[in-house]
């Protein structure tokens, strides 16, 4: 199993508003030395990356997916990571819902739910 900073991560619902944890996330992970892809749909760049417009559009395919979106956005990203080949998704507090979570399990997704990723790994 590869070592947490080895693995390429996706955070979903990067902002380019420093207020939002989407912002905060990707720059945290960013300063920690993380391999980090953003995507958000509206914003091009953020700290200066590239930020992808959907899962698709990153040319490899991520270890791991972290959602920061609401949980109706989690439920499509969802269906996103089973054709992209993501094996594992964490869903910030806030971005799971129920069907979102059962469909993670169906498609044999590990997913991992109501505990903030960054408190769980230390960074914060």
């Amino acid at each position: 199993m590869k070592e947490l900073k080895e693995k390429i991560i996706a955070v979903i619902g990067v902002s380019s508003k420093e207020e939002k944890f989407g912002f905060k996330i990707f720059r945290d992970l960013i300063k920690e030395g993380f391999k980090v892809y953003g995507v958000n749909p509206i914003d091009a760049e953020v700290l200066g990356r590239k930020i992808y417009r959907n899962l698709k559009e990153i040319e490899t395919v991520p270890d791991l997916v972290i959602t920061v979106v609401p949980p109706e956005i989690t439920e499509k990203i969802i269906e996103e990571c089973r054709e992209k080949g993501v094996r594992e998704v964490w869903m910030q507090p806030g971005s799971q819902s129920e069907s979102a979570i059962q469909k993670a399990k169906e498609y044999g997704i590990s997913v991992t739910f109501n505990v903030c990723f960054m408190v769980e790994h230390g960074i914060w």
